[in-house]
């Protein structure tokens, strides 16, 4: 067993989300959003690399010892896997470890919005599960082909940095390629995956133009693509498309998102009204003939106003998703107030005013003009 594993075992019985490994401070635990050292002398550099070099392969020592990051999935003795990155900085050594769950979640058992649920019955097209990072974009994506491999009979290839959740085929085969392992690149990984006769094809992360670019393909010649972006908009999704391509690509990169762009996704992690648990909120965007034509025409400013409005198709702002979290008691009023964009709209349920400061009161009104 490596000597590792007793932290990663005290981390999981903790309930917590991520094991914070650095030189120079204790073991930590990410529990409910919030950073928590454990009882645990401050680690030396010798000892951290030590703890860390036992869990790595010869490749995977050497590619470090090169001044590089690393990456990968860790099982632990006692069965419990992990999302690894491990990184130098200016003191020694690092390593964060991500909890990964043995069981892949159900979008039911996340509370995800019904509308969720209806995209993954599409064919073809692109889904798009967006937020900054740890706001739980890959629970998403396994809830949703956990899905897809209980209730449809497809061929699913999922390209992942590394592979977290494990999918035991159901209906569906469900092929998991790891990038660095079995591929090379998210790019090279689609254009492999476009000739293995796939349904749906999962892209961990749109992370370069060449990847995007192949996404699109995937996408328009009759494939369900499901992808991540580290944006936390519908509207800065948009950009973030149109911008990541050469400039003489730009009209057949909005012709494709008003086309074959099916949904955005922006997920928020915010902790739950009992203070044990955190909740995925989301902004929702669904394409529509409205959307498509904003697109188009460079007016992507004017999104908010189409998800604000379009409940009907399952659309909505995170505010919106907050206030109504809030209300049904479902999630904390402070967490969500300091989410919120529009924060009067949750001043009445904060229990800590201090929250509220001079920041959220209406500016002073204008001197009046001289006589």
């Amino acid at each position: 067993m490596a000597r590792i594993d007793a932290f990663l075992k005290l981390g999981t019985q903790q309930g917590c989300s991520d094991i914070h490994l650095a030189v120079g401070v204790p073991p930590m635990l990410r529990l409910h959003g919030d950073l928590v050292p454990i009882k645990f002398r401050d680690l030396r550099d010798a000892e951290l690399e030590s703890y860390i070099t036992e869990i790595l392969t010869q490749n995977q020592t050497d590619h470090f010892a090169r001044g590089h990051d690393l990456d990968f999935s860790y099982i632990s003795a006692d069965g419990g896997r992990f999302r690894v990155n491990v990184f130098r900085k200016d003191t020694g050594v690092g390593a964060t470890f991500r909890a990964i769950p043995a069981e892949v979640p159900t979008l039911e058992s996340l509370r995800l919005p019904a509308i969720i649920t209806k995209l993954c019955d599409y064919h073809q097209g692109m889904i798009l599960v967006t937020g900054s990072t740890g706001t739980g974009k890959s629970t998403t994506l396994a809830a949703m082909i956990d899905l897809l491999n209980r209730s449809r009979k497809l061929n699913v290839i999922s390209l992942e940095d590394p592979i977290e959740f494990v999918h035991r085929s159901k209906q569906c085969q469900v092929i998991q390629r790891e990038l660095g392992t079995h591929i090379p690149s998210f790019a090279e990984g689609v254009r492999a995956a476009m000739r293995e006769d796939p349904d749906v094809i999962l892209v961990g992360e749109l992370r370069d133009a060449d990847t995007i670019r192949m996404a699109m393909t995937a996408a328009e010649t009759g494939h369900l693509v499901l992808g991540t972006l580290h944006t936390t908009s519908a509207v800065k999704t948009i950009d973030r498309m149109i911008d990541a391509l050469p400039a003489e690509e730009r009209e057949q990169t909005k012709s494709f998102l008003s086309q074959s762009l099916l949904a955005v996704i922006t997920q928020l992690l915010v902790k739950s009204h009992d203070g044990r648990s955190r909740r995925a909120i989301c902004e929702i965007m669904v394409m529509t003939k409205a959307i498509g034509k904003l697109i188009m025409t460079d007016q992507t400013h004017q999104l908010p106003s189409q998800l604000q409005t379009g409940k009907d198709f399952g659309m909505q702002m995170f505010d919106q998703a907050l206030f109504a979290a809030v209300q049904a008691r479902e999630i904390d009023p402070d967490d969500a107030y300091a989410y919120a964009t529009e924060k009067r709209l949750l001043q009445k349920f904060v229990t800590d005013t201090t929250m509220i400061s001079k920041l959220d009161a209406p500016p002073p009104a204008p001197p009046a003009p001289p006589a």
